[in-house]
């Protein structure tokens, strides 16, 4: 496969799980507020803030927004062609990647990212905030579980698929990490709060930013806690949101590319990839907290960067050939 076919592929794939999970993080936050009363200005501000640093935009938002609230941070988030990673600009440069390798993926597919875009050029921020934020993001949802369920079901197990799965499964665990760090780091209550209102519902927030509730109540009876949080987004084997499935995921198709057997590592990508989903698979929630839950999920975005940075030295980069300098 062309290396540049294969790096559209992982793109393609990165950007519409990214754009589905920030689809996810701002609607569940939205509704976290209703459950609130008596909210000023600052106490909106202390809820939306902490999302964009976790995102990595607060510096760029500030640029263009003079105050975070629900609709400034919606807007940015959503519909904002200055941010790179807002849901628009990630749909957009999935279609073009798509775009790029139109006779490498199937037609249901190339027509699933074709109805996603139209669907977005046709809405803005005014009418979405009159019409329905809800119904809104959830459409685009849709339109992105869509696009997921067709690719699994037209497109042929080839390395192309691998590519495709591994820009999946290297986005879904990142912003897993990432939602994760934003409640317990940024968002954590006063030590009064712990184990109160506030703090369950903010738990419980960061489940359904997961899509995890109804998962996470099948397997535990009683409220979510942070230890039970943690335990079941981090390091479950099962529910295919968490770090520990989205790492084995990803080093299952990593060897697929390579060929390699699954005990030997013959890159950098599939070393660090075996060497997290080891660590993961020791560790328990104790490890997790005596760590700190913050410097954890710093050291698992660092490797998922390292495994970003050595699959592209691997397969996605080529060298620019150099001329032979010809006489006069």
């Amino acid at each position: 496969m062309l290396s540049r076919v294969a790096d559209s592929l992982y793109w393609l794939s990165r950007y519409i799980e990214r754009a589905e999970n920030l689809a996810r993080l701002v609607e569940v936050n939205l509704q976290l507020l209703l459950d609130f009363s008596n909210l000023d200005d600052e106490k909106i501000k202390d809820h939306w803030q902490p999302i964009l640093r976790a995102l990595g935009d607060e510096e760029a938002f500030r640029k263009l927004y003079d105050k975070a609230d629900s609709l400034s941070v919606t807007d940015f988030v959503t519909f904002s062609h200055e941010n790179p990673n807002s849901i628009l600009s990630c749909v957009f440069a999935a279609r073009e990647n798509a775009r790029m390798i139109r006779d490498q993926i199937t037609a249901e597919m190339w027509e699933s990212m074709n109805e996603l875009y139209l669907f977005l050029r046709a809405t803005n921020g005014k009418k979405v905030w009159r019409s329905g934020v809800h119904d809104f993001f959830r459409e685009v949802r849709n339109h992105m579980h869509a696009f997921q369920g067709l690719t699994h079901a037209t497109y042929p197990r080839s390395e192309g698929y691998n590519f495709l799965q591994i820009g999946r499964y290297l986005e879904r665990a990142d912003k897993t990490t990432r939602i994760i760090d934003l409640k317990y780091h940024i968002l954590l209550p006063r030590a009064s709060d712990v184990g109160g209102s506030l703090d369950a519902a903010q738990w419980m927030a960061v489940l359904r930013s997961c899509s995890a509730l109804e998962a996470y109540h099948r397997v535990y009876l009683e409220s979510p806690t942070p230890g039970k949080v943690v335990e079941f987004l981090i390091l479950s084997e099962t529910f295919p949101r968490s770090l520990r499935f989205c790492v084995k995921e990803l080093n299952q198709y990593l060897h697929q590319i390579s060929g390699s057997p699954a005990n030997q590592s013959i890159n950098k990508a599939e070393h660090i990839g075996g060497r997290m989903l080891t660590r993961l698979g020791r560790c328990t929630t104790e490890d997790i907290f005596k760590e700190g839950l913050h410097e954890y999920m710093d050291n698992a975005q660092a490797s998922l960067n390292e495994i970003g940075g050595a699959l592209y030295q691997s397969y996605l980069y080529v060298p620019p050939l150099e001329q032979p300098v010809t006489a006069a």
